[in-house]
């Protein structure tokens, strides 16, 4: 590398601080040896963070795993990135991007150059966030990758936008699924199976659903926007933490305003590096009030950390991975108001958890509705040779979910129906619980368990398990499988929109009887449903979307036999 001396700041040596003083070709040759590093590094231990204070970088690179990159203006457009940020699938045959996890675009502007056709692009799947971004590109952005060998589109299978504004087109092309909460865009072109538009200020219709799979949402009902770290004009940093927002639609700073909220300096915060803290010391920091900022690394945690304080914040720089050793939760709360979590790899050891995060424990009853409890932007990993029961348990009432993916590891080392069990993704035992983004997949029960009333749900992409080795081994009492999405029958109000339940039974000709279950009663309202059956062993099937009701779906050909779609359950109003 030139050395710019950006990896040199208090945060550690893994997050690069870039300013537009500093050369940009030296810039560009630190970022581009980042993405070969990181590229095809699936599994790999390494994170990184890349900032850029204000300013403009005449600057074009790649974005690969565990790659963080962000803005450190208080506001998009104060840092632009005139050339190129880009997401792309090269490390993939046919530019597959069905694997492109763990990384993060925020608070920054882009204008691609010619030599990527003037286009952004940003082939990716689960768990590659883009918040607080403004695409000023001409081609606007691609959310895949075309394969230049034959002109068709890689696959590219589920992301999530927020808080942005692109100037031109969005194009998924072949994108099977998507959340865009509160955006604005020129136009978007076009939908697969699932695409979902909450509070956007320019979201297409839906009433040609499912011929167009959109699923409209006019208003985002409850939203907090994901605190960020910025610099000051004296150099100093701070955290930005919005306020809490209702009935919102479209980005939070357009029209030359700011999104409102406070500013936390960071002399609040202990900065946690994976040499220098224990779960001991970050929970002494807890305790004395403080709030904790990971920077990028891998944590082993020999005990939980105590979320015990109102507004506490615990965030992650670089997408760090926090691993309890012992069989205990990685994260506990208490039933307190306001906290927040959130960019955060949560990794199960291989020592059994019955639980890797708890918001509340079991018995919570207080309303935290003035100043609810928010997680943003977090991976529950299971994977190979590692075990844990259930990965995110929410007892606490009015809690908010905003991008959560729960995966039970299909593939990897160690990854099969023995090493790496797990029973359920998220269990919802709180009322009132909103969740924005829920991808959910491969658990050996149910993806989804809901037994709190008041719950909402806007998007919901799950693949049930590939692996069960036979029907025997996969059953839910008498019945064939486990429900993917599971309401319980004491519930009396749920509603949830845009959801897609996906089958791959990958090792046996399993069937699974209904993708969701949920009580027979008019508080309780689906819209918008969707099963299809991407391949697998012949003879498998899901064979209803919901409580009996909608046909199966068990092969590729024709259509009506891979996918299957129900507009409303129990039915229009």
């Amino acid at each position: 590398m030139t050395g710019t001396r950006a990896n040199t700041t208090i945060f550690g040596p893994n997050v690069y601080v870039f300013d537009p003083s500093m050369p940009m070709t030296a810039i560009q040759d630190e970022t581009i040896a980042i993405f070969k590093k990181m590229e095809a590094n699936e599994f790999g231990a390494q994170r990184y963070a890349l900032l850029f204070k204000p300013g403009t970088y005449d600057i074009l690179f790649d974005v690969g795993f565990y790659t963080h990159v962000a803005g450190l203006g208080k506001n998009p457009d104060d840092t632009l990135i005139q050339g190129g940020a880009n997401v792309p699938a090269y490390w993939m045959p046919n530019r597959n991007a069905t694997c492109n996890f763990w990384r993060t675009f925020e608070n920054f502007a882009i204008n691609a150059s010619s030599a990527t056709n003037n286009t952004t692009t940003i082939a990716v799947s689960q768990a590659a966030p883009l918040r607080r971004m403004h695409i000023r590109s001409s081609g606007g952005l691609w959310l895949f990758q075309v394969d230049p060998a034959t002109g068709a589109g890689g696959w590219a299978s589920g992301g999530f936008m927020a808080d942005s504004v692109v100037d031109n087109v969005v194009l998924p092309g072949s994108q099977q699924q998507w959340l865009s909460r509160n955006n604005k865009y020129g136009s978007w072109a076009n939908g697969v199976w699932n695409m979902v538009f909450v509070g956007d200020s320019t979201a297409p219709g839906q009433d040609n659903f499912p011929t167009s799979p959109y699923t409209t949402i006019e208003r985002t009902p409850i939203i907090r926007e994901k605190p960020y770290l910025y610099v000051t004009d004296q150099d100093q940093y701070k955290l930005f933490v919005p306020d809490l927002q209702e009935n919102t639609q479209g980005p939070s700073w357009t029209s030359g305003n700011s999104t409102p909220g406070k500013s936390i300096p960071i002399d609040d915060f202990l900065i946690a590096k994976p040499t220098e803290v224990s779960a001991a010391s970050i929970n002494a920091a807890l305790n004395s009030g403080k709030h904790i900022l990971f920077t990028p690394g891998i944590y082993r945690l020999n005990d939980t950390l105590q979320v015990i304080k109102e507004g506490a914040i615990i965030l992650g720089l670089g997408q760090p991975s926090l691993i309890p050793t012992n069989g205990h939760p990685a994260i506990s709360v208490a039933d307190v108001a306001g906290v927040t979590i959130a960019g955060l790899i949560i990794d199960a050891g291989e020592v059994n958890s019955p639980s890797l995060i708890e918001v509340g424990p079991r018995g919570s009853c207080a309303n935290h509705a003035v100043n609810p409890t928010f997680l943003y932007d977090l991976t529950v990993r299971t994977a190979g040779h590692c075990k844990n029961d259930m990965g995110i348990v929410i007892n606490s009432n009015n809690v908010v979910g905003d991008q959560l993916w729960l995966w039970r590891a299909d593939h990897g080392e160690g990854a099969d129906w023995t090493s790496n069990p797990t029973k359920n993704g998220v269990v919802v035992h709180g009322n009132d619980v909103t969740i924005y983004g829920l991808f959910n997949e491969h658990h050996k029960e149910y993806q989804t368990l809901w037994t709190g009333n008041g719950g909402r749900l806007y998007f919901y992409q799950s693949e049930i398990p590939y692996d069960p080795p036979d029907q025997r081994s996969w059953m839910c009492g008498p019945t064939n499988g486990y429900a993917s999405y599971k309401v319980a029958d004491t519930v009396t109000s749920h509603e949830a929109w845009g959801m897609g339940i996906y089958s791959y039974f990958r090792d046996s000709p399993t069937k699974l009887d209904n993708a969701i279950e949920v009580p027979r009663t008019t508080g309780v309202k689906v819209h918008h449903l969707t099963t299809v059956w991407l391949t697998g062993t012949p003879g498998s099937e899901i064979s209803h979307i919901i409580n009996g009701v909608g046909d199966r779906v068990y092969a590729n050909t024709p259509e009506s036999a891979m996918r299957q779609t129900l507009k409303e359950y129990p039915g229009a109003p």
